[in-house]
C-alpha cells in the first residue's frame, strides 16, 4: 500500500515531484538487502552476541559468588584474629597478675628477711652493749679495787696483800651496789 501511494503521487507530479524517492526497483532492492542483513544478524551474529554475553554474565556471576566466598573467608579470618586477641589479651592479664603476685610474694619474703635480720642485728648489738657494760664495770672494778688499795694504803701507811685487797675491793663494790 505504502508502495502503490508513493507510485501514484510520483505518477500525478511527473518525473519531478518527488525527488527524494528513489526508484522503485531501489526501493525494493534496498528493503530485501535490508531484510537480508537482519536475517544473517538473527543468524549468525546475534547468537554470538548473545553467547558472548551470557558468557559474561555467568563470569560476572562467578566472581560475585568469589567475592562473596572471600568476604566469608575474611568475615571468619576477621572473627578468629578477635578471638586470638582476646585470648592474647587474657594470657597478658593472667601474666600481669601472676608478676604482681610474685612481687608482692618477693616483698613479703624481702620484708620478712629485713626483720629477721634487724631483730639479729638489734640482738647482736644489745649482746655486745652488755659484754662491753660488763667488761666496763670489771675495769672500773679493777680500778676502783687499785684506788680503793691505794687510798687505803695511804689512809693506813701499809701495804695490804692480794687477799686482803680483793676483799676490800668485793666490800666496797657490794657497797655501791647496794645504794644503787
Amino acid at each position: 500500500m505504502l508502495l502503490t501511494t508513493i507510485h501514484l503521487a510520483v505518477a500525478d507530479n511527473g518525473d519531478e515531484g518527488l525527488v527524494l524517492l528513489p526508484d522503485l526497483s531501489e526501493l525494493v532492492m534496498g528493503l530485501v538487502a535490508f531484510l537480508l542483513l537482519i536475517a544473517i544478524m538473527f543468524k549468525f551474529v546475534f547468537p554470538k552476541l548473545n553467547e558472548t554475553l551470557e558468557e559474561r554474565g555467568t563470569q560476572i556471576q562467578g566472581k560475585m559468588e568469589e567475592a562473596d566466598a572471600k568476604l566469608v573467608e575474611a568475615e571468619a579470618a576477621k572473627r578468629e584474629y578477635e578471638a586470638s586477641l582476646d585470648d592474647a589479651r587474657g594470657e597478658a592479664t593472667q601474666i600481669i597478675d601472676e608478676a604482681k603476685a610474685t612481687a608482692e610474694s618477693l616483698r613479703a619474703d624481702i620484708l620478712a628477711k629485713a626483720e629477721t635480720e634487724a631483730a639479729q642485728i638489734i640482738e647482736r648489738a644489745q649482746g655486745e652493749v652488755a659484754a662491753e657494760r660488763q667488761r666496763v664495770v670489771q675495769e672500773l672494778r679493777a680500778q676502783v679495787g687499785t684506788m680503793s688499795v691505794e687510798l687505803a694504803s695511804r689512809i693506813v701507811e701499809r701495804e695490804l696483800d692480794a687477799t686482803t685487797h680483793e676483799g676490800l675491793v668485793d666490800e666496797y663494790i657490794q657497797r655501791l651496789s647496794n645504794q644503787n
